[in-house]
């Protein structure tokens, strides 16, 4: 695929793309900030709290917002923005392991929050890199988690033993979730049942490098593919699509009026001051196929 196009450059890390109410909405690490942005390319600021700090976020099916502060694990916070602007506590998620790193909204306002079990920066920066062995045998490696947080509050753990959990998405009919194994090189999706909770574990593509994901009409996941491509893959893992960039993409976002914009978040990781340079961009291209899911 071709025509790429850049449409915000000399940002920091930036995550979480989502399509919400006509943009592309993203979580600037290290400002503070959600961006939002049009297909154009016109963006603004809409929530500056350093405070709050967003990681990643979602909308619950009534227009409020969600977010998991970058420094959730002090107080184990899920945090929901009232009409009023202010921040209240969601659901109590202290029975969690640390390291909570992305959520999604299914379409049922069940949220799935997961998280790594460990200090990911502290574990990067000390790797040797003539270790041969896989990530999962590295010092310092936990197995992450999914968890449930129901429309009630109640919170209930999932998914175990999950490689490094990064993005998740639930396909429309919320049947589905599929969620990036990144130290295993694979999607993982799991049954969802009519209460929420999650079955029937499989792989769903292997031998990728998956990050941030998202779902498109025909069945296939937009990704990263560990380099510096983000990819389209079907189930069983054929790569249909793949557009190559001169930086890695952390995060991928279906998005456009009619759903078949391609937004990627790129940027040149430095797990030395991983928040610190100008690398982040967000970049666009066309698609074969719309988006559809959550989130």
């Amino acid at each position: 695929m071709t025509n790429t196009r850049v449409l915000l450059d000399g940002l920091r890390l930036v995550e979480s793309p989502r399509w919400h109410d006509g943009r592309l909405w993203l979580c600037h690490w290290g400002a503070g900030q959600v961006i939002a942005v049009t297909t154009k390319g016109d963006a603004a600021v809409v929530l500056h709290e350093p405070a709050v700090d967003p990681h990643t976020i979602g909308w619950l099916p009534d227009g409020r917002m969600l977010v998991v502060p970058k420094n959730a694990d002090a107080e184990h916070r899920l945090l929901r923005r009232e009409d009023d602007g202010s921040w209240v506590p969601h659901a109590d998620l202290s029975g969690l392991p640390a390291g909570l790193n992305e959520l999604v909204v299914d379409g049922r306002g069940n949220i799935y929050v997961n998280g790594a079990g460990f200090d990911l920066l502290e574990f990067m920066r000390n790797l040797d890199p003539d270790d041969p062995r896989p990530l999962t045998e590295r010092p310092g490696y936990v197995p992450g988690f999914i968890a449930l947080v129901r429309p009630d509050g109640t919170v209930h753990q999932q998914g175990h033993d999950i490689a490094f959990p990064n993005g998740m998405a639930v396909t429309p009919d919320n049947g589905t979730l599929i969620i990036s194994e990144s130290f295993a090189g694979r999607l993982t999706a799991f049954d969802i049942a009519a209460d929420g909770s999650l079955g029937r574990r499989r792989v769903f593509a292997d031998g990728i490098g998956p990050d941030g994901i998202c779902l498109d009409a025909d069945g296939a996941v937009w990704t990263s593919d560990g380099g510096t491509a983000a990819i389209r893959v079907a189930e069983g893992g054929q790569i249909l699509d793949r557009v190559e960039l001169d930086r890695p993409p952390f995060a991928v976002m279906l998005g456009g009026d009619d759903g078949r914009t391609l937004f990627m978040l790129a940027a040149r990781w430095n797990p030395q001051d991983p928040f610190g340079g100008t690398s982040g961009r967000v970049l666009s291209a066309p698609a074969p196929a719309p988006h559809v899911g959550w989130p």
